[in-house]
């Protein structure tokens, strides 16, 4: 695997989550749009991404599984992942039980009762929790990610806010102002 990326998780995470967030939006435009001919049509988007949302989960939770027993972390970073964990193992069940509940017993092409599109909805809700607590790994304590250079010598970063495109004139030493 290239070095750049310490696993695949962060990868694999954004098809669940597209695919999550795009049955949502047409699960509540089929319900919206019942007895009309495109409601057929966004029937079908619906319900195939609500199941392309759970298939492509199990790959996400299993190289989620592999970073969060190989990513270096502090306690800090320790306590965001479990909450990570967490979060991402409920929605998990609830999209499985969901996308299983939606295949037994839903026709393809005909839109959800509303009930069951809240009810999306609220898993989708679930899935959105989850990202933001994932990107909080990345994001706030730097987990799976690069070091960023240490800076040496005076501390600071400055940009002249000038459209000059002589480099010499680009200053990286540090002004206050």
């Amino acid at each position: 695997m290239p070095e750049i990326i310490p696993n695949l998780h962060p990868l694999m995470v954004h098809f669940p989550i597209a695919f999550v967030t795009v049955s949502a939006l047409f699960h509540v435009v089929a319900a919206a749009t019942r007895g009309k001919p495109l409601s057929r049509n966004f029937s079908i988007l619906a319900h195939s991404l609500l199941w392309l949302g759970a298939l492509s989960l199990l790959p996400a939770v299993f190289l989620g599984w592999q970073a969060y027993n190989s990513v270096t972390h502090d306690d800090a970073s320790h306590a965001a992942m479990l909450i990570h964990r967490n979060w991402a193992l409920g929605t998990s069940i609830v999209l499985i039980i969901l996308a299983s509940w939606d295949i037994w017993r839903n026709k393809v092409d005909s839109p959800s009762a509303w009930w069951f599109v809240i009810t999306v909805i609220g898993a989708w809700s679930m899935v959105a929790v989850m990202a933001w607590h994932g990107g909080e790994l990345v994001y706030r304590h730097g987990l799976g990610v690069m070091s960023l250079p240490v800076p040496e010598g005076d501390v600071g970063h400055s940009h002249h806010s000038d459209t000059t495109t002589d480099m010499d004139e680009h200053s990286h030493a540090y002004s206050p102002s």
